[in-house]
Formats: structure tokens, C-alpha cells, sequence
């Protein structure tokens, strides 16, 4: 409720009263504790997320390892964060910049990463000197409340108190209390473009910082001197991996007209190699959807992309099997400005599209309103490097020769545009948690 979100604000306030003073390599220290405590747990965590969320057992406990290895991370980066000493222009002065932590920052993630994100932003907040609260998504509680009583006990083992690393459940009506509280030094948003903007505005109406980790609609690209056997894998894991519930989904394969149907028949060839079941069982590689409204967003988006010109040339319908499992499907024949093609459907759905010439693709891949994660295929150094330049991809992550899912936390994670332009883990993303003195 709203007075239970008021009584751990405070509590959170308090804590970091306490954390605030401890030297950042101690305050290192317990975050080391805290990914050996979670890596102790990660099978049973692991187990959790993937009762809880749908996807498969293996993703769970990836998920987990994504928290205890920014934890390793963010370890070494609480001796290393440092602000440059500058030379004055005055006489026996010195000039310096100095880093110091925001204070409390508002964590507010999403049910298809339940731990990862939060541990992404939690390591790293809590190095440079912030307490946490953390808003999970509804639909994933358990391993919310999980997470933070393993983190407590490390905390208050350390004599410092629990409060540090706080937990809210709720709906909207915490998170526009949250977006709304000017006690929120930094509120980081891991979620739809549509809630993004509405909690953008009401963080920017009071003046407030955000992070904001929003929508992908991410495009592979294959010109025609792709190797295909690395490309047909890589489609599939980045169009099917998570059911499709990734912000770094694949959901538009650009393939150059002269490997077109090739590639679609190898493509089709290999959904129907998906094991598809119980996301405990081991050999699944492929579970449920997460909701009911997921499940209807699918079928609705395949019936646009068949009124829009569009066919269906593998899967397209709901599963005969209890639980939201919808068949992976691929979509050929729209052209590249479809509505549906340019609407982000947190589903697996891939619409594969043609394309002639380096320019056109390029524009194509960025022609959408997200700006997340992006991908070509070839073996062609001086279209690498455009790729990579001031006209090839506009996306926060730009992949050769790999899918466009997943990510390494050493670098920095985040997108433009739509995405929300925030950036998490690694690099000098620890900036956006601190606020800088001159």
C-alpha cells in the first residue's frame, strides 16, 4: 500500500545515512558477499525465475549469474571510480572533480528480466554510495522478495542495515508515487516505451533524474556474403530465445533478395527443431509465454500482418497445451514500412523482409522508432566499419556477426531514441548513479 511505500522510503532514507559514510571499497566489500550469497542460491533462484516468469531453467539461472558476475564487477569498480584533477588558471589553486552518490535510487524492473536488471542497477548504485528501492514487476514477486531477503542478510551480517537494499511490491500506484517523489534522486524505469514516457514526464516535471531502459525493435541484417551457417542459428536464438520477450529480440531480419528464400527455407527448417515444453524440463529450449494479454497481443499482431500483406510461412496460432505457449512464427512478404513491422510485439514473431543495397537496409534498420540492438552478417571489412560509423546503425548495441540478444555487462547497455537513451552496467555508466562537483 502507499503507507507501507512511505514507511520504506523513510527506512531507505535512514540507511543511507549509514552506507553514505562507508569507504567504497568496504562498501565493495558487501556487494562481493552479496553475489557469493546469490551464487550460492542460483539453482533454487534459477528454479524460481523460471516458475515465476515462464522462460527456461537454463535462462533463470543465466540471469542469476548476470547479477553475481556484475557483482564481481562492480567490485573492482569501487577502488577505480575518480574524478580528474584539472590544472586552474589561478595562482596555488586546485581544480577537481569529485564524484559523490545521488542517494536513493528508485529501481522499477520488468517481468522478463526479474533479477538481471535489478542486480545491474542495484551492484553498481550501491558501490557508488546510493541506498535502493526496488519496485519489481507484479507478476514476479516471489523472486523479487527472494532477492532481497538474501541481500538483507548479507547487509545486516555486516552490521549495516537491511534497509539499504529496500523492496516495495505494487502496481502503478506505486510507481507514479515513485516517479512523482522528489526523495527519488535517480528513478531507473526498465520497461514498455509507453509506461516509459509517462514515468519520463513525471520525473522531468519535479526536475528529477531518470534512467529510462524501454522497447527494442532490432533488426539482423544478411548481405549476400554471409556465412549462413552462423546465421540461421543466430536468427533463431535472437527471434525465438525467451519466447521473444527480450528488449533485444530479433523481431526483422533484412535479407539481401539474392539468399532470400534460401535462408527462409533453412530458417523454417529450424523452428520446426524447437523443443517446445515445460520451461523445467531440460530439453526445452522454447516455454510459455508470460500472461494471458501476451497471448492476445500475438494473435492479434499475426492477424494485422496478414491484413497488411503478410504471410504466415511457420507457425501464427496458440498451442493446444495448458499454460500461454504460442508457436514461434515467421512472417514474410511486408514491406518494410508495415505497420506491424514497425510495432514492437513482445512476442515471437519475426517478419523477414527483402533488400537490394547497403544504404537502403541501413536506413531501413534505422528507420524505427526504437534504437536498441541492431546486427548485420557479412564478411566485408569497409561495410563493417560503415555499420559501426556515423551512417550505419543509430542503436545503443551494434552487433557483427553475432544475434542481436543478450549482452556483456562490461559494456554499456542501453538504447536511443524510443529505448529511452539510458545506459546500465558498464563503461562509465556508474556516472548516472553519482552527481559531479566541481
Amino acid at each position: 500500500s502507499l503507507e507501507d511505500y512511505e514507511e520504506t522510503v523513510k527506512k531507505a532514507k535512514e540507511a543511507w545515512n549509514v552506507w553514505a559514510d562507508i569507504p567504497a571499497p568496504k562498501r565493495g566489500e558487501i556487494v562481493r558477499q552479496i553475489g557469493d550469497a546469490l551464487r550460492q542460491k542460483i539453482k533454487i533462484l534459477g528454479s524460481l525465475v523460471s516458475l515465476e516468469m515462464g522462460k527456461i531453467f537454463v535462462e533463470g539461472v543465466g540471469e542469476v549469474q548476470e547479477y553475481v558476475d556484475v557483482c564481481d564487477y562492480a567490485v573492482g569498480l569501487s577502488r577505480m571510480i575518480g574524478g580528474p584533477i584539472l590544472p586552474s588558471e589561478r595562482p596555488g589553486h586546485a581544480l577537481i572533480e569529485q564524484w559523490n552518490p545521488v542517494g536513493l535510487v528508485g529501481i522499477i524492473t520488468a517481468f522478463n528480466f526479474p533479477v538481471a536488471v535489478y542486480g545491474w542497477n542495484s551492484a553498481i548504485a550501491m558501490i557508488c554510495g546510493n541506498a535502493c528501492l526496488w519496485k519489481g514487476a507484479p507478476t514476479t514477486s516471489l523472486i523479487s522478495v527472494a532477492v532481497t531477503k538474501i541481500i538483507a542478510k548479507v547487509l545486516e551480517d555486516n552490521k549495516v542495515p537491511g534497509a539499504i537494499c529496500s523492496l516495495v511490491c505494487g502496481g502503478a500506484d506505486i510507481g507514479t508515487a515513485m516517479a512523482r517523489d522528489e526523495r527519488m534522486d535517480l528513478l531507473s524505469f526498465t520497461g514498455s516505451t509507453k509506461v516509459g514516457k509517462q514515468v519520463a514526464l513525471m520525473v522531468q516535471e519535479r526536475f528529477g533524474r531518470s534512467l529510462l531502459e524501454l522497447g527494442g525493435n532490432n533488426a539482423i541484417i544478411v548481405f549476400e556474403d554471409a556465412d549462413l551457417n552462423l546465421v540461421i542459428p543466430s536468427a533463431l536464438f535472437a527471434a525465438v530465445g525467451t519466447t521473444g520477450q527480450r528488449c533485444t529480440t530479433a523481431r526483422r531480419l533484412f535479407l539481401h533478395e539474392s539468399i532470400h528464400d534460401q535462408v527462409v527455407a533453412n530458417l523454417v527448417n529450424a523452428y520446426a527443431q524447437v523443443r517446445i515444453g515445460d520451461p523445467w524440463d531440460s530439453d526445452t529450449l522454447y516455454g510459455p509465454l508470460h500472461t494471458k494479454a501476451a497471448v492476445k497481443m500475438f494473435l492479434d499482431a499475426v492477424e494485422q500482418a496478414k491484413q497488411q500483406g503478410g504471410s504466415v510461412v511457420y507457425g501464427g496460432k496458440v498451442i493446444n497445451r495448458p499454460g500461454n505457449y504460442v508457436e514461434p512464427t515467421i512472417v514474410t512478404g511486408l514491406p518494410h514500412n508495415a505497420p506491424i513491422v514497425h510495432t514492437e510485439t513482445f512476442a515471437p514473431i519475426l517478419y523477414v523482409l527483402k533488400f537490394k543495397e547497403e544504404e537502403e537496409v541501413f536506413a531501413w534498420n534505422n528507420e524505427v522508432k526504437q534504437g536498441l540492438s541492431s546486427s548485420i552478417f557479412t564478411k566485408d571489412l569497409g561495410r563493417i566499419f560503415r555499420w559501426l560509423g556515423p551512417k550505419g546503425s543509430d542503436c545503443g548495441i551494434v552487433n557483427v556477426n553475432i544475434p542481436t540478444s543478450g549482452a556483456e555487462i562490461g559494456g554499456a547497455f542501453g538504447g536511443e531514441k524510443h529505448t529511452g537513451g539510458g545506459r546500465e552496467s558498464g563503461s562509465d555508466s556508474w556516472k548516472l548513479y553519482m552527481r559531479r562537483s566541481t
